[in-house]
């Protein structure tokens, strides 16, 4: 995520900021225009943009409303179909947490041309937040036709923290989730019914095999065997074609959110043990002019290892606890193309 500045005094901002702690200017984020700016006074005769509905509940939501739009929500806010029972604090405690994330998530695919900001243009995802409730089977996390539902437990740190231990995963974060899930959403977009559909296959696998079985086989296997590590980004994405590639794009909106932020920063790597590369300043993959997968795939190495050095300075545990095999970076080469060929074909993108 990149790193904005007040338009009023020029103080740095961030993505979820309300107000400038500079100079108490109003902030918003501007969908149709992909960048935090000023919110102007309700009512006022040059006001472009109104507040989000949800900008004084306990979603402090900051996306702004083009004046013309008679919606009372903003994109990312609408997009949330269902809700858990309001009248459980804690639930509403959840169902911000998870919208905070949802809307990085928002930002992420509309960068990548992946979502309209206006909402006119592509297919969508759908979200249902929803909370187990007594004396019915636990809310199941997962996709099915362009509805993503999870369970709003997941935005509790020590509930997320306990699955991840008992699934023996080394990362499991609501952002996560969300990217995850919404890569099974885009495998229907992009991929089925499409020329990448045997590309697909020959590096993922057939995806016709019965899914509820391959769960079943995959959960059955020793948690700690780690053979998967020379061929997949995770032990999950083992489990079917759709996971293996749902865990893949997961990873790669993870490297252009972390490559953003790192550019918007002007960041420049040097591995200490390889002085032969020399400097390198990190580039922006969702800039104006994206740079090639392979410089992506050169950056992101040092930039993860200084993550994690950074991390461990202060006394945490790797930030980014993966490496990527050869036929792992073959996937996700294949998820940068899928997009950049979907994005070449979008009005105005040329190609």
């Amino acid at each position: 995520m990149q790193v904005f500045n007040c338009e009023a005094c020029g103080h740095l901002i961030y993505f979820e900021s309300l107000q400038c702690v500079h100079c108490g200017a109003s902030q918003a984020f501007l969908p149709d225009q992909l960048r935090v700016g000023i919110l102007p006074p309700a009512g006022g005769p040059d006001a472009r943009y109104r507040a989000c509905a949800h900008r004084h509940n306990i979603s402090l939501c900051n996306f702004a409303i083009e004046a013309s739009d008679p919606q009372p929500l903003c994109v990312s806010c609408r997009q949330t179909e269902w809700l858990p029972d309001g009248s459980d604090p804690a639930n509403e405690l959840r169902w911000a947490k998870i919208e905070v994330a949802k809307r990085r998530l928002f930002y992420t695919l509309a960068r990548l041309g992946l979502l309209d900001p206006h909402g006119h243009r592509v297919a969508e995802p759908r979200f249902s937040l929803l909370a187990d409730l007594p004396g019915q089977n636990p809310v199941m996390t997962g996709h099915a036709s362009g509805m993503i539902t999870l369970n709003v437990v997941e935005a509790d740190d020590d509930e997320r923290a306990k699955r991840r231990q008992a699934l023996h995963e080394p990362y499991r974060t609501l952002i996560g989730h969300l990217r995850h899930e919404s890569g099974h959403f885009y495998w229907d977009q992009l991929i089925a019914n499409s020329e990448h559909l045997e590309r697909f296959r020959a590096l993922f696998g057939y995806e016709n095999q019965d899914y509820a079985q391959a769960l079943q086989r995959h959960y059955g296997k020793d948690p700690l065997d780690n053979s998967w590590r020379g061929q997949f980004i995770s032990a999950y994405a083992t489990s079917h074609p759709w996971e293996d590639w749902a865990e893949t794009w997961a990873h790669y909106l993870h490297m252009v959110d972390l490559l953003e932020t790192a550019a918007s920063y002007g960041t420049c790597i040097t591995v200490p043990d390889i002085p032969s590369t020399g400097q390198q300043l990190i580039q922006n993959p969702l800039g104006p002019v994206p740079p090639d997968f392979s410089v992506m795939q050169s950056q992101w190495v040092p930039l993860t290892l200084l993550h994690n050095s950074l991390n461990r300075s202060l006394g945490h545990g790797d930030a980014y606890p993966f490496a990527i095999s050869g036929p792992a970076w073959d996937k996700l080469r294949f998820v940068h193309e899928a997009i950049s060929s979907y994005r070449s074909r979008l009005p105005g993108q040329g190609g």
